[in-house]
């Protein structure tokens, strides 16, 4: 199987709860849209076709819509019609895997050579689907549920059982597993039994044509009307728990506390809508805002196009991420590749993200004074910040989504040699009784430089230096 062939390797990707067109920072659309959309494009940029098949929501949207030369998504009618709780989409697997099936056989009788499923939901739809065509099935997780598990949030509720027994059988069956970094590879096989030598961790990348440093600070700051003077620590995701907007919240109370004429000059923007556990309680991160004192510094924007988020990150002093859970953290990546440092929590795949103390800094735990404090540091040391700014550019610079693209190629190839071998996938294991919450040891620090993990496809280090980016 190769691109390089006379017929273009044709693969199936499934998005079952969200949609590749919805808009990032808003419901269940998040990092994972963008790496579908990134990545389908790249491969097809490298020869190979692409249909992504989600969920009918009644967007009025056709059948099928051209994402890219080569890329199309494709709507399948799988339960209602309409937006569905991601708790009852469990329902309509069946009938996705059934329209899936019908698709497919009426296009002309061009089959796919492989599935490559995101999420556990489209994971089970993936394993139906691959039975019937013969063909190789890869996975890519995005979040795991025994992971989020170990890290709720106070008001988070803990993912199911359903999730934790459907992510185990997609891991006993999937030819390849793709991790976004080594220490989703390693929970992978301490939570989840699954087999080294069927893992391989690709990197996501970042789109280096929308987010760079462009004309820099001062001339987005124009274009968004934000003071020169401003301090602006920048939050970009979901509003709810796991992404820890309360921590910066109260991180920047800290800060005023602190430093009462830095106070006056902040403007924190949190960029996002509600989703997930948030949409419970929809005022209660404006009400910590007024609680804590600090309502007129934070200003709620709404998720915007890629284009205009890189103004806000080229804008901002410093972008936080307090996140207690996070598979990857493409914000962080998205940050750096426009010069501005990341303030991360050191959990999952943030210190693959960001190298700490080179373009950014992580922090242990949630606490808000360790946020303030590292906040601090940043607005009273700008040539610290600056330097981390144009290290970061040059980190993003060596993870590009072609480069992504490519190693998912190289997964997809190991995963057609091991259907060819006659591998018909592990005995299937029960899911283990007792806890389905167990503790997650912390990560490790990763530092971002070159390793090897396994069978691992993994990134070149980045040889960060200080090359000049405009204020």
């Amino acid at each position: 199987m190769s691109v390089t062939t006379a017929r273009p390797l044709r693969v199936a990707m499934l998005s079952v709860h969200t949609s590749p067109l919805h808009q990032p920072g808003t419901g269940d659309a998040g990092g994972m849209n963008v790496y579908i959309v990134q990545l389908s494009r790249s491969l097809a940029g490298l020869g190979a076709e692409i249909d992504v098949f989600t969920r009918c929501r009644g967007e009025d949207l056709p059948p099928e819509v051209p994402l890219a030369p080569g890329t199309t998504v494709r709507h399948l009618h799988a339960g209602p019609c309409r937006a569905v709780a991601k708790e009852e989409l469990p329902g309509t697997l069946e009938d996705f895997s059934r329209a899936l099936l019908r698709t497919a056989a009426g296009d002309g009788g061009r089959p796919y050579d492989l599935v490559h499923s995101h999420y556990w939901l489209s994971g089970q739809v993936g394993r139906t689907v691959t039975r019937r065509w013969g063909v190789p099935l890869v996975h890519t997780m995005h979040t795991l549920g025994r992971v989020k598990n170990a890290s709720l949030a106070e008001g988070d509720s803990p993912e199911p059982p359903e999730r934790i027994l459907g992510e185990h059988r997609v891991v006993d069956t999937a030819e390849r597993l793709v991790a976004n970094t080594a220490d989703e590879a390693a929970a992978l096989r301490r939570l989840y039994g699954a087999a080294r030598e069927r893992i391989d961790v690709v990197h996501p990348g970042v789109d280096l044509r929308t987010f760079h440093p462009g004309e820099g600070r001062r001339a987005a700051r124009r274009v968004l009307g934000l003071p020169q003077d401003a301090f602006v620590p920048l939050f970009v995701g979901r509003i709810q728990p796991l992404k820890g907007p309360d921590v910066l919240v109260e991180a920047v109370a800290e800060l005023v506390r602190t430093d009462p004429e830095l106070g006056r000059r902040l403007v924190v923007p949190v960029i996002g809508g509600l989703s997930g556990s948030g949409l419970r309680a929809p005022e209660r991160l404006a009400g910590l805002c007024s609680a804590s004192g600090v309502a007129d510094a934070v200003r709620f924007e709404p998720a915007v196009r890629q284009e205009t988020l890189a103004h806000w990150y080229r804008a901002a002093d410093v972008l936080v991420m307090p996140s207690r859970s996070e598979t990857f953290g493409l914000v962080a990546l998205e940050a750096q590749a426009c010069g501005t440092p990341v303030l991360a929590a050191e959990v999952g795949g943030l210190p693959t993200a960001v190298w700490d103390r080179v373009t950014g800094l992580l922090v242990r735990g949630h606490r808000p004074r360790d946020y303030a404090r590292q906040l601090l540091t940043l607005a009273r040391a700008p040539e610290l910040a600056r330097a981390m700014g144009r290290a970061g550019v040059r980190y993003a610079s060596g993870m590009a989504w072609e480069t992504a693209a490519a190693r998912t190629l190289a997964v997809y190839e190991r995963a057609a040699g091991t259907a060819r071998s006659g591998w018909a996938g592990a005995a299937a294991r029960p899911c283990p009784g007792g806890d389905l919450s167990l503790e997650v040891p912390g990560p490790r620090r990763l530092k971002g430089e070159s390793r090897t993990h396994d069978s691992i496809t993994d990134f070149s280090g980045s040889n960060v230096g200080v090359g000049g980016i405009a204020e």
